[in-house]
């Protein structure tokens, strides 16, 4: 993982930089499912938890030949007047490295109820009792608004950040760039 490239969102009076990036990332994720690749990482410079925001700008980490494979790809059709695309760079020598990775909650006690009954047969009153209110968790990381392109349904994409490692660690990318293994370099 020797290569990167940063997509900046520029500003548009008429869209928010959460919305345009949703739709940025979906787009990305698309064309990592049609290529199949599993070597291109996500990161995203801009990201805080407070407040909580993935910032303007995607970075894209991976080998020369696979951003290059992806950028012959039209996959940034439509989002050329919001984006600003730089070329293909070589990562700096002293950097560190992280994980990016999906972090899922099970948040509403009303699904988790319901879920309980499918799974145990059990009324509303019996699932009710088992599983109180006060079992709901609020995310506080980061997120991104997506369509999954295998099942078509939308969802909230918690995004988390590992710690900072002196070391990388190679693994694979999942379609969304997320890997709760393989590391990408933090610059």
């Amino acid at each position: 993982m020797d290569a990167y490239l940063e997509i900046r969102l520029l500003p548009d009076p008429e869209f928010p930089v959460s919305f345009l990036m949703g739709a940025l990332y979906g787009k990305l994720h698309r064309a990592l499912v049609t290529l199949e690749s599993s070597k291109i990482g996500v990161s995203f410079p801009g990201y805080s938890q407070s407040p909580r925001r993935l910032g303007d700008r995607l970075r894209l980490h991976g080998d020369q030949a696979a951003l290059s494979q992806l950028m012959t790809q039209n996959w940034l059709k439509g989002m050329t007047d919001h984006i600003q695309c730089s070329d293909i760079l070589s990562v700096p020598e002293l950097v560190q490295y992280r994980t990016v990775s999906r972090r899922q909650f099970k948040t509403s006690s009303e699904r988790l109820r319901r879920r309980r009954m499918k799974r145990k047969g059990e009324t509303w009153e019996q699932a009710a009792a088992a599983i109180p209110d006060n079992v709901e968790r609020r995310p506080d990381l980061p997120y991104v608004h997506l369509r999954s392109q295998s099942t078509e349904q939308s969802f909230t994409l918690f995004i988390e950040q590992g710690e900072l490692r002196e070391q990388p660690t190679s693994a694979e990318f999942n379609t969304y760039g997320l890997s709760r293994q393989a590391t990408i370099p933090w610059f």
